[in-house]
């Protein structure tokens, strides 16, 4: 399954959502002009790395657990999240405010990135994307907006109106499952997806909501006809 749109329309234009995604944008055009080791090198002290912030860490690996947020490993890896974010993000925000949003995207992001470190303390591999950022951004608009619809491809060409709290449902199984296999299966592949930084932005996010969000601002669900 994969979102088009939803029929959630904001009462105010999403700033942060927008803004967020220009960095991440901006912040990879300068990862694809790097050769390829000067690359690895900077994904290296940039990403968030296990071992290093379970060992002795210094300031600059508590720092990854920020800046790791902003990077990605590919095209497709950047343009899922930023689709994910556009499509969630702008409702999250406009019931929490420009700067709470903000806020919560950011302590969602490092709640999924520690829940990806202590799922395996050991790795020496960077975790980096905003996906686990974004999880909490769902996990957000599960709560926020249990009646809105999400317009959804289940085929190369067949999109249908699905539930917004089916569709997110059935995308965290999807990420629980593995996650688990993970721990549970020694040597369990996971195709280099940061599971558990899903799991735990989402959780976080699913916790956080009712803190950020304000209770006096609906939600204005119109139909969007293409």
């Amino acid at each position: 399954m994969f979102p088009v749109y939803d029929d959630n329309q904001s009462s105010s234009k999403p700033i942060v959502t927008w803004v967020l995604i220009v960095i991440n944008v901006l912040v990879f055009v300068n990862e694809v002009t790097m050769p390829e080791g000067a690359l690895n090198s900077f994904l290296d002290v940039w990403g968030t790395v296990p071992s290093k912030l379970t060992h002795s860490p210094g300031t600059g690996e508590y720092l990854t657990l920020f800046t790791s947020m902003f990077l990605h490993g590919g095209w497709s890896h950047l343009i899922g999240n930023m689709w994910f974010l556009h499509i969630f993000g702008d409702n999250v925000e406009d019931r929490m405010g420009h700067f709470k949003y903000l806020l919560f995207y950011l302590i969602c992001g490092i709640a999924a990135s520690l829940a990806q470190v202590y799922s395996d303390i050991n790795t020496t591999i960077p975790g980096i994307g905003a996906s686990g950022a974004i999880s909490g951004v769902l996990g957000a608009y599960v709560i926020l907006f249990p009646g809105a619809r999400v317009r959804t491809y289940i085929g190369t060409y067949t999109s249908i109106w699905v539930p917004a709290v089916f569709f997110i449902v059935i995308w965290f199984v999807m990420q629980f499952l593995p996650a688990l296999a993970s721990l549970n299966l020694e040597g369990a592949k996971t195709g280099g997806v940061a599971f558990w930084a899903h799991v735990g932005g989402f959780i976080a996010g699913v916790v956080l909501v009712k803190l950020f969000a304000s209770g006096s601002r609906e939600s204005q669900a119109t139909l969007r006809h293409f």
